[in-house]
């Protein structure tokens, strides 16, 4: 075996100042698998619903430069396609199929059961007036109790109309966000009445007809435990639960109540963990988001994962905020004030990849299918850190995920528990040229080594990727602990020795042979 001759290996820009140092030891600790990243093609610009396939030809597949793998859809209330507004499962369906295409998961939705099920009689959430709580209108749109039976069924309504139209749908959600009152198609569903539907109904969902459908439970607006605990501290329940999903507005995922505190009981029981809707920065109008709220992005992303999700489903992927440009486009149906057209910015334009889908593409086309291990490092991440980090193994390679939003060149030393040699590095340090957007270079190192020292640039997306050296990982040589007081001998079995002598395991020429046994 050749020597290993342990070495640090610097990226670094020539004129650039890197003075504030960080550590991180990348350990063998594994924890979840990840499935995955994508986003809905439920509207954003998609119009109508879904039948604009250029987002998903853009996105989608191992050969695009993004790489999502997980495609949301919406759920119609109705049984015929035609449903809630201008909602339907045929609009979805050319998106659908084209995602299918790309190897993606798809899986479905319902923003409201049948109005015919509901305690309020409508799609609608109920909220009709919702500036006046106590209007008698305002009925809490509920699923009837009556009715918990003939949920599952209709879901396998939706499952036989795709498959006739050409996808096999891979998994369906319980609700869009049963915790919140909407005016829009929407249900409510406490965390009691979602575990008696799941515990006593979902055994009706055909899962062998239709391709061994997975069940997501209910995806709350905040992804908490009060609604995933129930279903996985009920045994019933739980066999049913095949994904838990939920939504973050408003709640950080690395907090213990939320995503973080949910994947808990999930993990343990061999459950997936999903985040199935957010959206980072939405609200801004006439421009694109700027570096800093890409980074917020990013670290949304890495804490998902710390939090131990196994997938992240962004919301629209077609808008200013999202992954795919729209060109010229109303803001609630208004103008400026000359009576042009509003538009979001000029760089907005349609079907072009905008920054954001290049940050996802760090995760999406690194991350996807590695498994997630233990660090330990010198920073915290924590929500909204100014350094965050985590590290894969995938296959043979280890990567590691460092977002820096400081405004402040940083070095971090790498050390690793194999040897690694060359790879390559991902960076992003800005979205005011596509150049600065996932520079590619290579990781060129003369000799294998545990220990490497990189750069990270003041507001920068990093990925590193390192290939184990299988040659140089075998164990080379073993030290021999100091002693205190005389050795202590024992055979194979475990039996004390007077003095050495073990088992005899090969002879040579000359008679003599090569005796093995166990020393202190």
């Amino acid at each position: 075996m050749k020597k290993i001759i342990t070495s640090l290996f610097v990226l670094m820009a020539a004129t650039a100042v890197y003075a504030a140092s960080h550590k991180i030891q990348v350990k063998t600790t594994r924890y979840q698998t990840i499935t995955g990243f994508g986003a809905a093609c439920c509207d954003g610009a998609m119009q109508p619903y879904g039948t604009d396939t250029a987002p998903v030809k853009l996105l989608y597949g191992p050969t695009s430069k993004i790489g999502l793998n997980i495609m949301r859809m919406e759920i119609s209330p109705s049984f015929e396609g035609e449903g809630w507004g201008n909602y339907n499962w045929n609009g979805s369906l050319p998106s659908a199929r084209e995602a299918k295409k790309r190897g993606a998961i798809v899986f479905g939705t319902p923003w409201s059961p049948p109005g015919d099920y509901k305690t309020n009689g409508v799609a609608q959430g109920g909220k009709v007036n919702p500036d006046k709580d106590d209007d008698p209108q305002n009925v809490r749109g509920k699923l009837r109790k009556d009715c918990y039976d003939k949920f599952f069924p209709w879901l396998n309504t939706f499952l036989q109309w795709m498959h006739d139209h050409g996808v096999d749908v891979d998994a369906v959600s319980v609700q869009n966000e049963p915790d919140w009152w909407v005016n829009y198609s929407g249900c409510l569903y406490s965390p009691e009445e979602q575990l008696d539907l799941v515990k006593n109904y979902a055994h009706m969902l055909d899962r062998e007809k239709f391709n061994n459908v997975r069940l997501i439970s209910g995806e709350p607006l905040g992804f908490t435990k009060n609604y995933s605990d129930p279903l996985m501290n009920d045994p019933v329940a739980r066999e049913q639960i095949d994904i838990v999903a939920g939504h973050i507005y408003g709640h950080a995922p690395l907090d213990d109540n939320n995503m973080k505190g949910s994947a808990v009981l999930a993990t343990e029981y061999g459950k997936e963990v999903w985040m199935t809707e957010h959206s980072v920065s939405d609200q801004i109008k006439g421009r694109l988001p700027n570096w800093d709220e890409q980074l917020e992005f990013a670290r949304e992303l890495n804490e998902c994962m710390v939090a131990g999700g196994t997938g992240y489903i962004y919301w629209y992927m077609r808008a200013h905020w999202a992954f795919v440009g729209t060109g010229v486009k109303y803001e609630n149906g208004e103008k400026n004030a000359d009576g042009s057209v509003f538009v979001y910015s000029k760089e907005d334009v349609k079907n072009k990849l905008l920054p954001r889908a290049y940050v996802m593409s760090h995760f999406s086309k690194n991350v996807t299918g590695s498994t997630r291990v233990e660090t330990r490092t010198s920073f915290t991440t924590s929500t909204n850190s100014p350094l965050e980090s985590s590290a894969y193994v995938k296959g043979d390679s280890i990567i590691v995920m460092v977002i820096n939003s400081s405004t402040t060149n940083h070095t971090l030393q790498i050390q690793f528990p194999s040897y690694v040699k060359s790879g390559s590095y991902w960076l992003s340090t800005g979205n005011d040229k596509d150049t600065n957007l996932c520079q590619k270079s290579d990781i060129t190192i003369e000799e294998s080594v545990k220990e490497i020292k990189v750069n990270m640039p003041a507001k920068s997306v990093n990925t590193y990727i390192f290939m184990v050296d299988q040659e140089a990982t075998a164990i080379e040589d073993v030290e021999q602990p100091e002693e205190d007081g005389p050795a202590t001998y024992y055979d194979l079995q475990g039996r004390p020795l007077d003095k050495p002598q073990g088992l005899c395991v090969e002879k040579f020429a000359d008679g003599t042979s090569r005796k093995i046994y166990i020393r202190n």
